[in-house]
């Protein structure tokens, strides 16, 4: 008998040899038909795995993220199957699952395959699934795993092999087919009931461009096929909202070739929206007792050697700056936190001025990968909201909490209030990973935990994620189109300080080294405008928006009328603009519903004569008439109800 551990905390005991799928079945008949997958001892496993040794089993179903992870993983062996049918003499390489769906690598030979091959290979996908083949998996010597594909002529797969050690190499098998694979199945073949492939791209192999270029195809697919369905609308929507599109249409940003990849240039009204944010947060920051600090855009090679990021970041910045001096050489600023360590350094502290907490909008750079760049989420320069706390051990729970007050308050002003927080820990199989001692980690880790528990957080512990200085809190939002993104961060640093030699004279009159904490609500800006234009469609929160009220006269004649207005407006620190152009009414709202404007007042004869205005609120239509006193009233109570003042 073994004794198998839920994660309910329950214990049952079964016969040595009993199948995941069985344990679901003792638990009940229903969830038994929907587990797809599962994990023993943190080790993922078939639902169809023998359990042999005591452990900790954890099942998991379609709404799992590792049940989802099976079935696209599955489903990337039946498309390789089907392209090893429909185009004989194709080499396989890898078919990972992703994010969302499934891609598989292969060197097609003399075949060409393009988007319009694609109808034809979900098909012979579907036949082969509807054969409701088992996965099956088994062990193989390095030899004869070896011998298998040089039989075949794939060099690909031997190159993998050759890079295995042997006793660990398995080879999944289903129908007719076999692949190299680690493991990770559901069941069977018929559980995949819709498939989409979404698109051909070429790739290179182990992603080096002195490699073979190969073909990547990328799929989907899901048990329903109204599954396929409402995600395939879920990307519409998701085009619809794209903030690269979204951007250019409302004035935002842009790029320019001349200028450089992954360089964001801030139109008037972008700019505009990014300063209130930034004045949004400062407000914030100086209740909570930061101070705004500046550092310049570039620091010599050797504060970040100090730091530690050239030893893990160097690769990816961009090259060191030479000047005329002998051996001195700078770099773009890749972090804001050595420049603040040297500001703490700038004077001696005693532990009665701690806490000092410094905040800056730092514009930073990182040389990222071309074929990684992608509009405002993805670019080589950006400005982080950040700030980084020096403090005494015995403050630092309260500081922590303090910060994770700050990031709420941000979240709930602007609209994001479906997320989870993730505890990221070291790895402890990689300590190499990291800097600092063992200790110090230890003491960062439960200090995080401790604060998150604390305030009530519903958090995840996942291991390997921290930074190399530090483990930390990630706040991992869900936008309104069901999207996870990582927004807010907290990090406890116990190493910048060493490394810096960092100093503060305790009530023992002993110098003692400072924790610091590093925070970034926002994380950046780019990043977060892209994130809150897509979250919004848009439609910024009122405070927000760069124009609340447009004013459209229905002729010249009442462009004295519109002034008087908007000066009204003005002087209640509305933002609005006057449109006076010689158009046709309807144009003109229609131009200002496409430029997403929240208000819209309509001025006429009557509205001039009894000193009125026609209100017309974006996408929902008219409100009626009313004077600009209530109106500027509205608008006020509008913002008031979404933006709340910060308490400390």
């Amino acid at each position: 008998m073994i004794s198998v551990s839920l994660p309910d905390g329950s214990v049952k005991e079964f016969e040595a040899g009993t199948r995941p799928i069985d344990v679901a079945m003792s638990i009940s008949e229903g969830l038994a038909r929907n587990v797809i997958s599962a994990s023993y001892d943190g080790q993922t496993i078939e639902s169809t795995t023998p359990l042999e040794t005591d452990g900790n089993l954890v099942l998991y179903t379609w709404r799992d993220p590792q049940g989802k992870q099976a079935f696209w993983h599955s489903s990337a062996h039946v498309l390789a199957q089907a392209l090893e049918e429909l185009y004989p003499g194709v080499k396989l390489t890898i078919g990972p699952a992703i994010e969302n769906g499934f891609y598989y690598d292969i060197d097609p030979g003399e075949h060409t395959i393009s988007e319009k091959d694609l109808p034809k290979i979900e098909q012979k996908m579907l036949e082969i699934a509807r054969g409701k083949h088992e996965f099956s998996m088994r062990s193989s010597t390095k030899e004869d795993a070896l011998e298998f594909y040089r039989s075949q002529g794939n060099e690909y797969k031997v190159e993998l092999i050759e890079g295995l050690e042997d006793g660990t190499i398995t080879f999944c098998d289903h129908d007719t087919f076999t692949d190299l694979c680690r493991g990770g199945h559901i069941p069977n073949t018929g559980i995949v009931k819709a498939v989409k492939l979404m698109s051909v791209a070429g790739a290179y192999w182990r992603g080096d461009e002195n490699n073979t270029q190969l073909t990547r195809i990328y799929g989907v697919s899901f048990p329903k096929q109204k599954d396929l369905k409402e995600y395939l609308e879920l990307l519409e929507e998701a085009k619809k909202r794209d903030h690269r599109k979204l951007g250019k249409e409302l004035e935002l940003f842009t790029f320019s070739q001349r200028v450089g990849q992954g360089l964001p240039l801030w139109l008037p009204k972008g700019a505009a929206l990014r300063e209130r944010l930034e004045n949004f947060l400062k407000a914030a920051q100086k209740k909570a007792g930061y101070e705004m600090v500046i550092s310049p855009h570039i620091g010599q090679k050797d504060l970040y050697v100090t730091s530690g990021h050239y030893a893990k970041y160097g690769e990816d910045s961009f090259q060191p700056i030479k000047t005329p001096h002998q051996d001195e050489e700078f770099l773009l600023k890749p972090m804001n936190c050595p420049h603040h360590c040297e500001i703490f350094k700038s004077k001696p502290w005693s532990y009665k001025d701690l806490p000092r907490r410094y905040a800056e909008f730092g514009t930073v750079y990182r040389y990222e990968q071309s074929g990684e760049l992608h509009g405002l989420t993805r670019v080589r320069g950006f400005t982080q909201d950040d700030a980084h706390i020096f403090c005494t051990p015995d403050q630092l729970n309260e500081e922590f909490k303090k910060v994770i007050d700050l990031v709420l308050y941000v979240f709930q002003s602007l609209g994001f209030e479906d997320f989870v927080t993730q505890v990221s820990v070291r790895d402890p199989e990689n300590p190499d990973k990291y800097i600092g001692s063992k200790e110090n980690w230890d003491i960062a880790e439960k200090a995080i935990i401790e604060a998150a528990e604390q305030k009530e957080l519903n958090y995840v512990i996942e291991t390997g994620e921290a930074a190399f200085y530090g483990p930390k809190l990630d706040f991992m939002v869900r936008d309104a189109l069901g999207r996870q993104w990582q927004l807010g961060t907290i990090q406890v640093d116990y190493n910048l300080p060493e490394r810096f030699e960092l100093e503060y004279k305790g009530s023992d009159n002993e110098m003692h080294r400072p924790v610091m904490i590093h925070r970034a609500p926002f994380g950046s800006m780019e990043r977060f405008v892209a994130i809150l234009l897509e979250h919004t469609a848009g439609n910024f929160p009122l405070w927000l928006m760069p124009e609340q009220v447009s004013i459209l006269s229905l002729s010249e004649k009442y462009e004295n009328y519109a002034q008087k207005v908007l000066n009204l407006l003005e002087n209640h620190e509305i933002r609005a603009l006057a449109d006076n152009r010689n158009e046709t009414i309807g144009r003109k709202i229609r131009e200002a519903e496409m430029n997403k404007i929240p208000y819209m007042l309509i001025l006429g004869e009557q509205e001039e004569q009894q000193g009125t205005i026609s209100v017309r609120k974006h996408s929902e239509g008219d409100l009626g008439s009313m004077s600009v006193e209530e109106f500027a009233t509205l608008i006020n109570n509008e913002i008031a109800g979404s933006i709340k003042e910060f308490n400390v």
